[in-house]
């Protein structure tokens, strides 16, 4: 990956951080879109930076967002970005949010960060090279059996379908215990070697596209419910493990009948 593009992803992040940073904890009126989902001045102004960069500096790539059109769709490389994954808990003052900033090439993810600015944290994963969190290089942990595993997932109403449901209930039964409620930030700790598994689903491009290099340059994996590549494209439905027994297993366990 261009060592440019790794440069003006962290200049991306700064730039949403410091908008962010202003309004964390800070009384804001929030609105809600046809999906029920939050959004907020802070989601807008921090996408709205972003893109302006992008547009200033790098005006034949593409642009996907959260919040806003998307522009010149059909680019080589198009930029996703999600100003705040986890709005819910940035407006309750919860520091498990995250900014995510991904560049696709061809639809496919090359290039990831996960930025808590609040923290000072900030996960970054390329293509061919290490995953980093601060600039240290940073491991998955082994996990022989997904007995052992410990579970991360936003919420389990994420699951909307009732097979969906009845597959993720079987994931909890089978792991060690589950914890909800982390969002981005869960993808970053599996990374860091705290996490074993991720089970998710309704998500969007914006919210898997940047932990794919993430995780992935960790030496962890992470695909569909069905064991394939994230794309643009994909159904929403994730897995991530830190170690591919574990994954192996958990999509076993997703694909039962019920």
């Amino acid at each position: 990956m261009s060592h440019e593009y790794l440069a003006f992803a962290h200049e991306l992040a700064d730039a949403a951080g410091a908008i962010l940073g202003r309004y964390y904890r800070v009384p804001i009126s929030v609105e809600y879109k046809a999906d029920e989902s939050p959004v907020t001045i802070a989601d807008r102004e921090a996408e709205r930076a972003m893109r302006d960069l992008i547009r200033a500096r790098l005006p034949d790539h593409g642009i996907e967002g959260e919040e806003f059109a998307t522009e010149h769709h059909d680019a080589d490389l198009v930029w996703s970005l999600d100003p705040i994954d986890g709005t819910k808990a940035f407006v309750v003052g919860r520091p498990t949010f995250g900014t995510l900033i991904s560049l696709l090439q061809r639809g496919k993810p090359v290039l990831g960060i996960i930025d808590q600015c609040v923290l000072g944290e900030r996960w970054v994963g390329a293509v061919g090279q290490p995953s980093t969190f601060n600039r240290g290089v940073i491991r998955v942990r082994p996990c022989p059996d997904v007995a052992h595993a410990v579970l991360c997932s936003t919420s389990p109403d994420m699951f909307k379908a009732v097979e969906e449901r009845a597959a993720f209930g079987r994931v909890v039964q089978a792991v060690k215990f589950p914890v909800y409620g982390g969002d981005c930030y869960a993808y970053g700790l599996l990374a860091m070697g705290f996490v074993d598994l991720v089970v998710e689903a309704d998500l969007d491009l914006h919210d898997f596209a940047a932990l794919v290099p993430i995780i992935e340059g960790a030496g962890g994996v992470i695909t569909d419910w069905l064991g394939q590549p994230l794309k643009r494209g994909s159904d929403g439905r994730v897995v991530a493990a830190g170690d591919r027994r574990v994954h192996e297993r958990a999509l076993e366990l997703l694909a039962q009948a019920s």
